[in-house]
């Protein structure tokens, strides 16, 4: 075993390679608070990428409700129980991740779903955190009652767990961008990537009898073009580019920005040690750090005051960057506040976008003398 240095954990740990990366990570950011669950993203997905034989069952782009949701079911709540107490030191990660706590003779704690597992992709859905109740109000912030919708995609991880299972060798990281993908011609379906993925997000055809899984949209992605999901997503929540290493962020890049300069972007379950490239911005209204900080690290309220201050406009260079979400269909590598306007380009230079931090707003006369019509202004 190599060790290597995750710097969402702050620490090195053990992984079975030595540290490899690529000459720039594909990644994205999922703001949790304006995600409605319309399960889009996960359409864009299925009509494109999944919809032959053997997989039906497959959801590369799902969206659960938190705290009870999962696809498959319980996956968290199992890797969890398998990896045993996790503890944060400050900044620093305490625990164990998967690959120091697996039992002898194995790569790391792992577990394989059955076919029912994946039989209840709603389960838990806008279910609340707790029963309701007429002693618990939900008029005040943060609210006692709270669920939120996380959509979740393959992490295209650093250090990834399903990589490093295959005893073919059949899975790779692309070195030009970071993109994880699964050579099915030397795949022979063991199913080992399948059992080592503690997000699950890889899968296996029982019609073509190997593995499949997200492919970012690569063909797009080479042409700069955002994959579908993110380009389709109608709340508008998700950022995708290239991110840096914490030491070599720029902060004209809005994914660097998001995560590196304001930190408002988590990495999910990051104890598990993958260092995961799709982050999250935490939900404001939601109580419970402890909750917030299981599932996205600690930082969590940092994060949340931050995102709070640039919806008072109180960061406009913030929103600034939070607005560039699915504002085009291109991949935006360079941004650029400009007085009360957004300006981003993408790599060749071309610019891309420019709007307005804010909608501007026009109050007509009610009365209309030209036309001798009142009208009335609707908001």
């Amino acid at each position: 075993m190599a060790e290597v240095f995750n710097w969402q954990i702050n620490r090195s740990m053990t992984y079975p390679y030595e540290e490899a990366r690529p000459q720039r990570q594909a990644a994205a950011v999922f703001d949790t608070n304006k995600c409605i669950g319309c399960q889009t993203c996960t359409m864009a997905c299925k009509t494109c990428w999944t919809s032959g034989h053997g997989q039906e069952y497959m959801l590369w782009n799902n969206v659960e409700t938190k705290p009870w949701g999962s696809y498959p079911l319980a996956w968290d709540v199992r890797e969890l129980q398998l990896l045993g107490p996790q503890s944060w030191d400050g900044g620093t990660y305490t625990g164990q991740t998967i690959f120091e706590a697996a039992p002898q003779g194995e790569r790391n704690v792992a577990w394989k779903p059955t076919e029912m597992d994946y039989a209840y992709p709603n389960r838990g859905e806008d279910e609340t955190n707790v029963s309701l109740t007429g002693k618990r109000y939900h008029l005040k912030f943060p609210h006692d009652m709270w669920f939120f919708y996380l959509p979740r995609i393959c992490n295209h991880c650093t250090y990834p767990a399903c990589l490093q299972a295959c005893p073919r060798q059949s899975i790779y990281k692309r070195p030009e961008d970071g993109i994880v993908l699964v050579d099915e011609e030397r795949c022979r379906g063991y199913r080992v990537c399948f059992e080592a993925c503690p997000y699950k997000k890889i899968f296996y055809n029982h019609t073509t009898k190997v593995s499949e899984k997200c492919v970012m949209c690569f063909p797009a992605v080479e042409q700069g073009i955002q994959p579908r999901c993110m380009r389709n997503c109608i709340g508008k929540i998700r950022s995708f580019g290239y991110l840096s290493r914490p030491e070599e962020a720029r902060e004209d890049n809005p994914i660097d920005f998001l995560v590196h300069v304001r930190k408002v972007g988590k990495p999910l379950y990051p104890q598990f040690g993958l260092e995961p490239n799709v982050y999250y911005i935490p939900p404001i209204h939601v109580s419970s750090n402890a909750f917030l900080t299981m599932l996205f690290g600690p930082g969590t309220r940092g994060a949340i005051e931050a995102y709070r201050a640039a919806m008072h406009g109180e960061d406009r260079e913030l929103l600034a960057a939070l607005l560039l979400a699915v504002s085009t269909d291109r991949i935006i590598t360079r941004f650029e506040l400009v007085g009360d306007r957004v300006d981003a380009w993408a790599e060749n230079g071309d610019q891309v976008v420019s709007m307005p931090l804010r909608v501007p707003t026009v109050e007509r006369a009610p009365f209309d003398p030209e036309l001798d019509v009142y009208r009335y202004n609707f908001t």
